[in-house]
């Protein structure tokens, strides 16, 4: 119980000073986190809403997995902005009310890197095996692995709440605290061990997509015509993907350089942490539209539409 009383107090400490900082410098980070924020969940929200008008869409596997990134992005948004709005008002919660939200945070950011990943083996299957992408990639069986991605993301966190429970007191879950995934792993091994499983979880999919990148490349250089079109395509794809994937990785190694900037300088910290949330939880999230949603031409024309509220007309041929 002592431990995490001390863990709970120290981590208290270090976001009392975050929000406690110059009421100028909080505010316009306020403002500039909403700035960056909701033309993001507009962008989002209304990708997901053109998949979700269009049967086309919805029977092609590809903008499956793309609007279950879209929709894993704008849960992300919508709870990171509440958690940071609880923050910066000083506003404490019970640990119990916390490890939920702080459960769905973790799931939702795991969904992402795995979803980019199944995207890249998707597009690997499209081009190095055209005969068999259809017998392979059925809509049943996306729906089936967006499920097993779910499930996956959702082992670490349930996990990480049955070592809270078997190691806490009962005082420990009704103790105010700030939102944060650090409430969920109080013990340092527990943090350590967290670490380590996420290291190795990335490495896997990052040689994965590297590994589909490559046969992609292998692929364009001996295809000719509409294929060598269709594969060099297939590899620009497939470098936003693991530019995807690099800012996910980026994302999950910032606390821990955060954690020795706040060691050295206070204000440095306050201001590498922002900087760190704005570009690798905010920006980042906008990279999803621009590797599918724009760059697609059926659907952009989509997108456009519903963005202009149908006031423009296009042709059937780029409704479908």
């Amino acid at each position: 119980m002592e431990d995490n009383t001390s863990f709970n107090d120290n981590s208290s400490d270090y976001h009392m000073q975050l929000v406690s900082s110059n009421t100028v410098r909080r505010t316009l980070s306020m403002a500039l986190v909403q700035i960056f924020v909701w033309p993001s969940v507009y962008v989002n929200f209304l990708m997901f809403f053109a998949f979700s008008r269009k049967q086309v869409f919805r029977s092609e596997r590809r903008y499956t997995l793309f609007a279950q990134t879209v929709l894993v992005d704008l849960i992300f948004l919508l709870l990171t902005d509440f958690v940071m709005i609880l923050s910066f008002n000083a506003a404490l919660m019970p640990v119990a009310f916390c490890i939920p939200l702080c459960m769905m945070m973790e799931m939702i950011t795991s969904c992402t890197p795995l979803t980019i990943t199944a995207m890249c083996v998707e597009r690997y299957v499209a081009i190095c095996m055209p005969l068999r992408h259809d017998a392979i990639s059925t809509t049943s069986r996306t729906i089936i692995l967006i499920l097993v991605i779910w499930i996956i993301s959702a082992i670490n966190p349930f996990m990480d709440v049955f070592i809270l429970i078997a190691t806490s007191s009962e005082e420990y879950f009704v103790e105010l605290t700030y939102c944060h995934y650090e409430i969920m792993t109080p013990e340092k091994w527990h943090r350590h061990m967290r670490g380590i499983i996420y290291i190795l979880t990335f490495v896997i999919m990052f040689l994965v997509d590297i590994l589909c990148f490559v046969m992609i490349a292998v692929a364009a250089q001996a295809a000719s015509g509409d294929n060598k079109k269709s594969a060099s395509k297939g590899q620009r794809t497939l470098v936003l993907h693991l530019l995807q994937l690099l800012l996910c990785m980026i994302e999950i190694i910032c606390p821990y350089i955060e954690a020795v900037v706040m060691e050295i300088d206070i204000e440095l910290y306050l201001s590498v942490r922002f900087f760190d949330f704005l570009m690798f939880n905010i920006l980042s999230r906008a990279v999803s539209p621009v590797a599918y949603g724009l760059r697609d031409e059926k659907f952009r024309a989509v997108l456009v539409y519903y963005a202009k509220c149908k006031m423009n007309h296009i042709s059937e041929t780029e409704k479908k």
